[in-house]
């Protein structure tokens, strides 16, 4: 099968791009053709398809030229639509997959597929589509305002607080509506019964999503020794919507250890506050080191204040043998099966937590059985079972396009 592959960049920086690189992997594994289709940028992985990258925008850059060519890349861009279909045109495709496609890239390219008829899988890896800012907050707190009118997004100012960001944000909702976006795609792939839920209160049509959990390289995840040291830990992006403030007040009322792995806008802050000796900011690792430091952690904490989708560091933690006390919010409780290799907590609640750390704490060491986690788990996210019920998905798309033809 030839498929074009297509997320905003290609390079390994948030879970969508990993979730892309290592489909990318699988599919040429299993044979199968696949092109690349992402933002020129220079952090990427090089592809014999570099030259059909539309050039990097900077959204960062705050000049009238750059702000212009924003503009441009998220509503209607000629030089995407172009090098778009320059790579249809020599590489032919079955199917088009794409992953996070919006302001960099474009959903223009799922209607250039849908007006060649080439049938379109899209994985949605955040709220996006049902909320111009991608993560469903406001103030902090999880809002589904825009589920009903995206006008809220400037009522709102919810693009950082910026009326002409906001306004930017409702231009493009409007641009790449829920119709016409349902209408270019043949299926939705989601990753969470969450999002997928989500997403038919929205107003998707049900038949159009289908949820499959996310997978990763399990063995990646194998080792041989399953003992357990003193310690908790956390990984992922140092942020508010992760719940850090409330990870580490609760750690700071304890005198239970905590390592920090990951890095992000509230690192400097949160290193100030929490100078506690029980709490240790590790910085962001390589998979060798998280792969040590959770390994040996009793616990992995996953104390998110959003709709976390389907975290990749809750499948990592247990495809390692570590159970996971999550945050009972968006898709995290779909992983966890209490008792079994985890608990949950309510989402935010510092008291909740404390009181779940200290229950950990007082558990017997052979509560859980950690190799039994481990390989339950990585039967459960191996990247064999994901492509089976992939393909066949791919399949059943393809045969809908010569059906309708």
């Amino acid at each position: 099968m030839k498929i074009i592959l297509s997320n905003k960049l290609n390079y390994p920086k948030g879970g969508d791009c990993v979730y892309t690189r290592e489909l990318e992997k699988l599919l040429v594994q299993n044979g199968h053709n696949v092109a690349v289709f992402s933002m020129d940028h220079p952090s990427n992985i090089e592809s014999k398809y570099d030259k059909y990258f539309p050039s990097e925008v900077d959204y960062q850059n705050k000049s009238i030229s750059n702000r212009v060519k924003q503009v441009s890349r998220m509503l209607n861009s000629k030089e995407v639509q172009s090098k778009f279909n320059l790579l249809i045109g020599e590489f032919k495709p079955d199917l088009l997959h794409v992953n996070n496609i919006h302001s960099q890239l474009s959903p223009i390219i799922v209607k250039l597929a849908h007006d060649k008829k080439i049938p379109t899988v899209w994985t949605l890896h955040d709220y996006k589509l049902l909320c111009p800012r991608y993560d469903c907050l406001l103030n902090g707190k999880p809002c589904e305002l825009c589920f009903d009118s995206k006008i809220n997004v400037i009522k709102n100012k919810c693009m950082k607080g910026s009326m002409s960001a906001s306004v930017l944000a409702y231009a493009e909702a409007l641009k790449w509506n829920k119709t016409d976006l349902e209408t270019y795609t043949n299926a939705f792939i989601c990753p969470s019964n969450f999002l997928k839920r989500k997403m038919v209160q929205g107003g998707f049509l049900e038949e159009k999503l289908h949820h499959l959990c996310n997978f990763i390289n399990v063995e990646k995840t194998i080792h041989n020794d399953y003992s357990k040291k003193d310690y908790f830990c956390y990984v992922g992006r140092l942020s508010n919507e992760k719940g850090l403030p409330t990870l580490l007040e609760a750690f700071s009322k304890t005198n239970f250890k905590l390592k920090v792995i990951g890095s992000g806008p509230l690192e400097s802050e949160l290193k100030t506050l929490y100078k506690n000796e029980n709490i240790e900011f590790v910085g962001r690792q390589t998979w060798e080191n998280v792969k040590s430091l959770v390994s040996k952690a009793k616990f992995m904490i996953l104390p998110s204040e959003w709709y976390e989708n389907n975290p990749l560091s809750v499948i990592e933690s247990l495809c390692l043998g570590t159970p996971v006390l999550g945050a009972n919010i968006g898709g995290i409780p779909e992983l966890i099966n209490e008792t079994k290799n985890g608990f949950l907590f309510e989402s935010g609640n510092l008291e909740d937590l404390i009181l779940k750390i200290n229950m950990i704490e007082n558990l017997p060491t052979t509560y859980f059985n950690y190799k039994k986690i481990a390989n339950d788990s990585r039967e459960r996210f191996s990247s064999k079972k994901y492509y089976d019920k992939l393909i066949e998905f791919y399949k059943n798309q393809i045969k809908i396009k010569l059906i309708t033809k």
